[in-house]
């Protein structure tokens, strides 16, 4: 196995998570600050997801035409245009132009990074080397909001920050092999419909978890300032949620390695339901700090076991394309997960975003104990 490879790619893909940590609570903090309601909000978030969708379907096409290390290259240093671009020209269209594009350009980073990873490691440490992965990405969004905090607010060096990572992480992809054979293919919604029928409970886990990955970074941050704390706490306790996702990860890959994976997966999704539905109940006691951590590890674990189940089965051309399917539903959970949960938070109920995760973990609970997620059902890919 290529260790350096594997360590390089890694990096290159958390100094993204670096980066979107740093600027997206602060595009949602600055919003609020310009008076803009929690809908207008959510609409600005759900932006990268229908730039997912465009990123999702050209990756493979792209990745053949440009190699896979090129493409990756070319992609950073265009997220960093965007991001240095969000400091230069504050107004809201141009930030929904802006938005859509970074969600464009670093899918094809995530899809063909994960397809990589995948394909590098070997089977015995599948679980854990991808857990590696997972938990390492969760901590490069946990050091985001901590750095924002320490930069502040009030400027725009958060924006500054992750346009400097996006420019320098394309150093680490030089002289690097072992990358998976693409072919020039267009990956259609069509394509996305098999997956999901081949693999539903994976399917609705990916989207679900994009949904939860969304709403920490933009709408949480909203929330807990709604429910009376201040900004720099608001942040802390998005921090902590981060660090439950990142922190357990590498104990639930460890496991998927030695155990039932159907009986992890339905563990995850179990916790997610009632962490949910407690953070309503204890958002203003002090238990509410461990329960952040349950409410981020047992989302991030159904995302870890779904790459891990993906990686089991597919490999070159078909991992990425399963790669870019896993986008195109992260792109559905990202646009669905803010729009929802922002119309709700500003028309419904104050608790809409927690309220929201509680349904859709339900969801997955009820098609976890209809259909065996780790039955092979090979989608047409």
């Amino acid at each position: 196995m290529r260790w350096g490879t594997y360590f390089a790619v890694l990096s290159a893909v958390l100094s993204v998570g670096l980066a979107l940590g740093v600027s997206m609570p602060l595009v949602s903090l600055r919003l609020e600050g310009w008076g803009y309601g929690a809908f207008a909000i959510g609409v600005m978030a759900a932006m990268p997801a229908i730039g997912v969708l465009f990123g999702a379907g050209l990756s493979s096409r792209l990745a053949a035409w440009r190699g896979t290390a090129a493409l990756m290259r070319l992609c950073l240093w265009a997220g960093a245009l965007s991001v240095g671009l969000l400091a230069l020209l504050p107004s809201y269209p141009v930030w929904l132009v802006l938005r859509l594009l970074i969600g464009s350009v670093l899918t094809i980073v995530f899809i063909l990074g994960e397809s990589w990873i995948n394909q590098l490691v070997v089977e015995r440490w599948r679980g854990r080397l991808v857990a590696l992965y997972g938990s390492s990405y969760a901590l490069s969004q946990l050091a985001g909001p901590l750095l924002l905090g320490a930069l502040g607010t009030a400027n725009d060096y958060g924006f500054w920050t992750g346009a400097g990572l996006l420019l320098l992480s394309p150093l680490l992809m030089l002289g690097r092999q072992g990358a998976p054979r693409t072919q020039a293919a267009h990956v259609s919604l069509a394509d996305l419909a098999g997956f999901c029928r081949g693999l539903p409970v994976i399917a609705w886990a990916i989207a679900l978890f994009a949904a939860f990955e969304a709403l920490i970074l933009t709408l949480l941050p909203v929330y807990c300032v709604s429910q009376g704390y201040s900004t720099s706490v608001a942040l802390y306790m998005v921090s902590v949620v981060v660090v439950g996702d990142a922190v357990l990860q590498l104990p639930i890959g460890a496991l998927a390695d030695r155990m039932s994976r159907r009986t992890l997966f339905g563990a995850c999704a179990g916790m997610l339901l009632i962490s949910s539905l407690g953070v309503p109940l204890l958002i203003s006691t002090p238990l509410i700090w461990p329960l952040w951590v349950l409410f981020g590890a047992s989302a991030g674990g159904l995302f870890t076991l779904s790459l891990v189940m993906i990686g089991e089965r597919y490999r070159d051309d078909a991992l990425v394309r399963a790669n870019a399917h896993v986008a195109q539903l992260w792109g559905v959970g990202c646009l669905i997960g803010p729009l929802a949960a922002g119309a709700g938070s500003q028309w419904v109920s104050g608790h809409a975003l927690p309220l929201f995760m509680a349904a859709g973990a339900l969801g997955l609970v009820v098609l976890a104990r209809r259909r065996d997620p780790l039955e092979v059902q090979h989608s047409p890919l």
